[in-house]
């Protein structure tokens, strides 16, 4: 088995993360990455550039699907979908609408790699995205509750597991190419890139909703103006598709992945085999991914409710924090790779646990508490999440990595961030902020557990 940490390079080793094999093995691999030059002579190699900008643009398209749908849930949702109920109710019912595409999502990875065994990666790619921009943009045509009552939130919730399933099925493994084939002594840097996407998705959802906030009138807003973001994210989903198919439907990337042997395997096989990687991997990032909805999603729930504070302002607020997080993500490339990637997402569990215990002071107290709050919490966030990738990526033999590492994160979304939003505002509006510092904590905790698990099993990169 392999650790989550990194380690200096070795030689003959595998970029990225993975187990160094055997003096012979190195040799195989050097024999064949000549065989490999001379047989694509013909046609022009995949660099590693080219890879980290298929990743960058894919993911920064599902993240801004995903935070287009996450701000409706406070901005729009309640008044639309729940308009009988109070305003807390209504926010409690749609984030746990929103909840519903982390369940669907491990289903939907399950079913799209077996279309894939089937009829190949772009199939499954195509049809995956195909099936998160029909349900983005279904969400945008949706009647209200007023027009068609319990019915639009039926559909409201189907469209949301639909864009679970297709999150799911949308993975193709370019992360997990990328850090095989960064350079030895760039692997945290490489594993970064990927997760770029969460701050640039957030930045342009953030940064659309506020400029739709403060030049609408409410009663626009509510209308028709909401629906605009999830037009945009269609159009994006279309631009994200050919640009990873780009890549996707080369025959240089199929032997790059069957070279990496970077191909689905059956689950039952995955979790006979590899059931403990599977939880470790889950575990250990689970600071950062229960931090990642604490800071985007439930403060500006809290602001709606609890403040008078202008919405379209503090998501400005919040869009500087996502810049701080790019930043963090950017700096956890080079800390992780001066002190191993186990040793900074530990590092990293320690000072959210250190934040959890500040969450009701700063958000009690006032503009400039909560403006702390986020912009912490984000510079936090940037920095682990930045090296949640590699927790992900780096406990699997060769041969689960490819459906291990998607599995492993859906895992983690699941446990660590689908529930969030909806725990940490139930939490706080009926017993206190106090009882969301408990939450984070234990996400923290948890994060930690793993990681020590992890290092006394002797699992190595």
């Amino acid at each position: 088995m392999s650790s989550i940490h990194s380690t200096p390079s070795q030689p003959g080793g595998i970029a990225a993360g993975f187990p160094s094999h055997s003096g012979a093995s190195s040799g195989r691999d050097a024999h064949n990455s000549t065989n490999s030059r001379n047989s694509d002579a013909g046609h022009a190699r995949i660099a590693p550039s080219e890879i980290a900008i298929g990743v960058v643009i894919g993911r920064a398209s599902e993240y801004f699907d995903f935070f287009v749908y996450a701000m409706a849930s406070v901005l729009v949702f309640p008044s639309v979908f729940f308009p009988s109920q109070p305003r807390l109710d209504g926010t409690l019912y749609a984030f746990t609408i929103f909840s519903f595409a982390f369940l669907a999502r491990p289903f939907g990875t399950v079913a799209f790699m077996a279309i894939q065994r089937h009829f190949g990666r772009e199939v499954k790619l195509t049809a995956a995205l195909f099936m998160l921009g029909i349900s983005t943009a279904g969400i945008a045509f949706l009647p209200t509750y007023e027009t068609l009552g319990f019915t639009s939130i039926i559909l409201l919730s189907l469209l949301r597991v639909g864009q679970g399933i297709a999150l799911g099925g949308s993975w193709d493994g370019l992360p997990s190419l990328l850090a095989l084939n960064a350079p030895p002594k760039r692997r945290g840097w490489y594993a970064m890139l990927g997760q770029l996407g969460a701050p640039i998705g957030f930045m342009i959802a953030g940064g659309l909703f506020s400029y739709l906030l403060s030049n609408l009138t409410a009663e626009d807003f509510l209308d028709w103006g909401w629906r605009y973001p999830f037009y945009v994210a269609f159009a994006i989903n279309v631009v994200a598709l050919f640009a990873r198919l780009r890549l996707v439907s080369t025959k240089e990337y199929a032997r790059l992945l069957d070279e990496r042997e970077l191909e689905p395997v059956s689950v039952s096989e995955l979790t006979r085999s590899q059931g403990g990687n599977l939880i470790i991997g889950a575990m250990a990032a689970l600071a950062s991914y229960a931090l990642f909805h604490l800071v985007t999603v439930f403060p500006l729930s809290w602001i709606t409710l609890y403040s008078m504070r202008s919405l379209s302002e503090f998501l400005i607020v919040q869009v500087i924090g996502a810049a701080i997080m790019a930043v963090g993500v950017v700096l956890s490339g080079l800390i992780a790779d001066r002190f191993g990637r186990r040793t900074t997402l530990g590092a990293l569990a320690l000072l959210i646990a250190l934040l959890s215990g500040f969450v009701p002071t700063l958000m009690n107290g006032g503009e400039s508490g909560q403006n702390l709050f986020i912009l912490l919490g984000f510079g936090l966030l940037g920095l682990s999440y930045g090296q949640a990738a590699g927790a992900v990526t780096a406990n699997f033999a060769a041969k689960y990595r490819y459906t291990g590492a998607a599995l492993t994160s859906d895992l983690s979304w699941l446990v660590g961030a689908g529930f969030a939003p909806l725990v940490a505002l139930g939490l706080s509006a009926h017993f206190g902020l106090a009882y969301v510092s408990i939450y984070l904590l234990s996400g923290a905790a948890c994060s930690l557990a793993a990681l020590s698990l992890n290092r006394a099993l002797e699992i190595r990169d």
